[in-house]
């Protein structure tokens, strides 16, 4: 049976891990989805349960992108609404717009509903801070070149230069390849790291604090090789520090316009 009109195509973000970490929007879309398409091998199946009985349900772990296009065309014409159920947020290291192409070209009405990135979910793990005052306030997510290339100017070493955060997705197996860059733009070897395994899922999490030095032991001692965050940031530790400088919107000395000086 085909519906009038072409179904919507939404693309939700099913965050870190966490199904708990869904949005309520997504979470929504999920309930009143007759067709959910999900990335099974990061999305953790659990989400799924937000689907309502009768909801048609497949994994895409060993699909194509062409067949992936064709299940959500075929789907979006017996249901008013499908949902293509991706890690993180789908704009980040997604295939967002390979997938959206096709639906475009078919008249098929698409949307993205946000999800909560590993980055920040990973950073919330270990209870540190993206950026600090006078310290870092730029947040740089990137990878390290493996099968698929860096575009020109993008290596990590280049990156690494500017000396802020550095949230490394995808790149865990090649974490010698990190270390080599991180060195090569001036960072010393007891520059602090932090690695993330499969972070917020439940009773999978790890976190693994080292240096630039010993965090690849540390990440072998643990068995962590795959979905795992690496953050190297001059951030990291703050928590311990002895000085911390303030933020001027909350400093009493620091006038704005719902408050004034009170020093």
């Amino acid at each position: 049976m085909t519906i009038a009109t072409p179904g919507k195509v939404w693309f939700v973000g099913a965050g870190p891990g966490d199904p708990e970490l869904v949005t309520v929007k997504g979470r929504r879309l999920l309930g009143e989805a007759g067709a959910v398409l999900f990335a099974g091998s990061l999305v953790d199946r659990a989400v799924t349960l937000y689907a309502p009985a009768g909801c048609v349900i497949r994994d895409s772990k060993d699909m194509t992108l062409e067949e992936m296009t064709a299940w959500l065309i075929a789907q979006a014409a017996v249901h008013g609404t499908v949902v293509r159920l991706q890690t993180g947020d789908p704009g980040l290291y997604g295939a967002l717009i390979e997938l959206a192409r096709p639906l475009a070209a078919a008249g098929i009405e698409w949307a993205v509903v946000p999800g909560v990135s590993s980055a920040m979910a990973s950073m919330a793990a270990a209870g540190e801070s993206l950026t600090l005052p006078e310290v870092t306030q730029s947040v740089i997510f990137t990878r390290v070149e493996g099968r698929t290339p860096m575009p020109a100017g993008e290596d990590l070493a280049s990156l690494a230069a500017h000396r802020t955060t550095l949230c490394i997705f995808l790149s865990i197996t090649l974490l010698h390849k990190v270390e080599t860059a991180l060195r090569a733009a001036g960072w010393p070897d007891d520059s602090p790291i932090l690695v993330v395994h499969k972070a917020s899922w439940p009773g999978e999490e790890k976190i693994l604090r080292g240096t630039l030095a010993d965090i690849k032991a540390r990440c072998r001692e643990a068995g962590v090789a795959s979905q795992a965050m690496i953050v190297a940031s001059p951030t990291l530790g703050a928590l311990h520090w002895e000085t911390l400088a303030r933020s001027k919107l909350y400093d009493p000395t620091f006038t704005h316009r719902f408050r004034k000086a009170s020093a």
